[in-house]
């Protein structure tokens, strides 16, 4: 699941929406949604989230937060490190071979290490 995923699975049960109920209100089947908040799917494109926020009717933060997520939430990423130091080259193989065997933990320090912090 990814952050958008869990965060939008998140919403639409404490409005106490179905599934099926949000495919049809945004216009997409509802395979179509499961896979989308199970990260079997990309990000949405804008005109989806932009649907998604108007069904689940958030405002300024929540909805901004949610693009932030959407934006987060590319379950295949590529990491173009050409022309940088070898050293980020290194650095991005092996966090795209051992990601997998990351505890909980260990992803939330390095989270905390990369992401800048609001000023």
């Amino acid at each position: 699941m990814t952050p958008f995923g869990a965060r939008l699975r998140q919403l639409r049960d404490q409005r106490g929406m179905t599934m099926k109920a949000m495919a049809a209100d945004i216009g997409v089947s509802p395979a179509y949604l499961s896979a989308l908040e199970h990260g079997r799917r990309g990000r949405p494109t804008w005109m989806l989230l932009q649907r998604i926020i108007g069904c689940l009717n958030i405002i300024w933060d929540e909805a901004e937060e949610l693009e932030r997520l959407a934006d987060l939430s590319h379950p295949r990423i590529v990491i173009d490190t050409e022309g940088l130091d070898p050293a980020a080259t290194e650095l991005a193989n092996i966090l795209s071979q051992r990601i997998r065997d990351l505890d909980a933990k260990t992803i939330g320090e390095i989270l905390v290490l990369l992401t800048p912090r609001k000023k």
